[in-house]
């Protein structure tokens, strides 16, 4: 035990032992006992009586569900393959080249994160739907099915592939290459030896990643999927469209396991994965190859002008009067009371769920992972709570949503006056986005020496406020990170919030939905854009307030 702990250990008004159980509560309350409850539905039938295994039979039996299943690792495996293809080559560009305008090239490879997976099916539509502008590239084939799919999943997973690529290509050891290069290795024999073995446990963590994004995604299949059933969209229909919750919660726990396995897989990947600098290092500075680079160059910004393309017309598409007939441009596709009841009310439902998740989820998960990694406890109960803080990023958003349908709307819950409330919607999406925010709480708090706990409790410091005055400016951007990741995947989430959604409470997001369903494109892409404009102003003033607490708070991370 550090003698910072000791100290902690010893100190009689630490708040340990409460933080612990109170963290305890929380997760058992909003994870573990609504997964729970998923997992006892699925042996009920539609009246809650006890009937086995048949749910599970009724699934392996039937066609539909069947077809489901294959549909949705075909689609998977298919975007998964396309994305990788466009990715890798992109971020070795970032990394391994002198191509001009790589930071530009950078950020605009980000932007399709800052819009909900429902814009680039929407976007796609106008391009190459039934009376898409270039429908004729589709060579009659319709985009209403797998092939839309596949080309909607792509512009929302490149960017979650392109930042771990990026990670896991922006460290090597020039000796190595200056090594094989003396031994007359070439270009290509050096890549294949050196470049993909070193970042081989990047490549399994983007393919897993993509595969589970495209296999627990709704938005995309919702609106382009047609008659091409996925397992996303059956949870859905057989919950909503026929009320049959013991199907749907095999349904949603079959849905799990490709992202169980996935995230076991990653977990199996980092603890194999090797130090690939050393003391004794030299970083790979890339020597520049004019052709080299401005062939990179120009792959990387067909890359750029294929998403901006994706996102220009959706965005063009929310100003046009009436498409196709008539193409002049009008404000009036944002008088949203017109495609639907709720009118803008549904946005400011998100920004205030947003905010909410944000703020909220900052301090709880911060909080969190300060008690889990500055204070003493038992073994088996920071153990236990590990697992579940762990947990979310193997449950699929749909999974979560479903899970808290059945355990929050039980009438014996006294948690119940939760349910169809704003509350829910926040609690949800702090639960559902923890895990990520967790990691990067606890990375921020690992640099920080024990020492700091140690002095303040000999001083008679009370804990909260070397956490208040130390820790929390210590670690101010990696909060600030957490605050804008929740606030941006809270305005364009739709997977968890869309089974919890009351009418007072919908969300932005969900009204694009409800509005494609209604076939009001023009005011579902016009509500679609009102996130992307939003979550891009969020998200510059993040850049900014960054930049300048980095000046005022930060100095001592600079040398002198």
């Amino acid at each position: 035990m550090s003698t910072a702990a000791a100290v902690v250990r010893r100190c009689p008004l630490s708040p340990a032992p409460l933080l612990l159980g109170a963290l305890a509560l929380f997760m058992l309350v909003f994870v573990a006992f609504p997964l729970g409850g998923l997992t006892l539905k699925s042996f009920q039938d539609r009246s809650g009586l006890w009937v086995g295994f048949a749910n599970y039979l009724a699934f392996a039996q039937s066609p539909a569900l069947g077809r489901a299943v294959v549909n949705s690792l075909t689609v998977s495996a298919v975007t998964t393959a396309i994305t990788i293809a466009l990715a890798f080559p992109f971020a070795f560009a970032l990394t391994r080249s002198r191509m001009p305008g790589r930071e530009a090239l950078r950020i605009l490879a980000q932007i399709p994160i800052l819009a909900p997976s429902l814009l680039p099916a929407l976007s796609l539509v106008y391009l190459f739907g039934n009376k898409g502008i270039l429908k004729a590239v589709m060579m009659g084939q319709p985009l209403y099915g797998p092939i839309g799919i596949v080309m909607a999943e792509v512009f929302y997973t490149f960017p979650h592939a392109l930042m771990i690529l990026v990670t896991a290509l922006s460290v090597s050891d020039a000796r190595l290459y200056e090594a094989a290069e003396s031994l007359g290795a070439g270009p290509l024999r050096r890549f294949f030896s050196i470049t993909l073995p070193g970042a081989r446990y990047g490549l399994i963590s983007a393919l897993f990643v993509v595969f589970t994004l495209v296999i627990t995604d709704f938005g995309v299949p919702k609106v382009v999927g047609g008659q091409y059933s996925v397992m996303a969209t059956e949870v859905y229909k057989q919950v909503i469209g026929q009320q049959n919750f013991g199907i749907g919660a095999v349904v949603g726990l079959v849905l799990m396991l490709p992202a169980g396995l996935a995230f076991a897989a990653e977990s199996w990947g980092a603890k194999k994965q090797k130090a690939l600098l050393s003391s004794r290092s030299v970083p790979y500075r890339p020597a520049g190859k004019p052709f080299i680079d401005w062939s990179l160059f120009a792959f990387a910004s067909l890359v750029i002008l294929l998403l901006a393309g994706v996102l220009g017309m959706a965005g063009y598409a929310s100003f046009v009067k009436f498409w196709p007939y008539d193409v002049g441009l009008t404000l009036a596709n944002y008088d949203f009371s017109q495609y639907d009841g709720a009118g803008w009310s549904s946005y400011w439902n998100a920004i205030e769920m947003s905010l909410a998740t944000a703020v909220f989820g900052t301090v709880l998960i911060f909080s969190g992972a300060y008690t889990m990694e500055k204070m003493q406890g038992p073994g088996w109960l920071k153990s236990s709570i590990r697992l579940l803080m762990i947990l979310p990023l193997a449950v699929p958003g749909m999974v979560l949503g479903l899970s808290y349908i059945f355990f929050f709307n039980h009438p014996d819950n006294p948690l119940n006056i939760l349910y169809h409330g704003m509350a829910i919607l926040v609690l949800s999406t702090v639960v559902h986005f923890y895990t990520v925010s967790h990691l990067t709480a606890v990375t921020a708090l690992k640099q920080l020496d024990a020492e700091f706990e140690a002095v303040t409790a000999s001083l008679k410091v009370p804990l909260w406020k070397t956490f208040l005055l130390v820790t929390v400016p210590l670690c101010l951007p990696a909060i600030l990170d957490i605050l804008i990741y929740l606030f941006v995947n809270a305005m364009t989430t739709v997977s968890a919030v869309v089974f919890l959604y009351a009418p007072d409470t919908k969300t932005a997001s969900v009204a694009v939905l409800n509005m494609d369903d209604a076939g009001e494109m023009a005011g579902a892409a016009a509500m679609a854009m009102m996130i992307v404009y939003t979550s891009s102003i969020v998200r510059l003033g993040h850049a900014g307030l960054e930049t300048l607490l980095r000046h005022r708070t930060q100095r001592w991370r600079e040398r002198s």
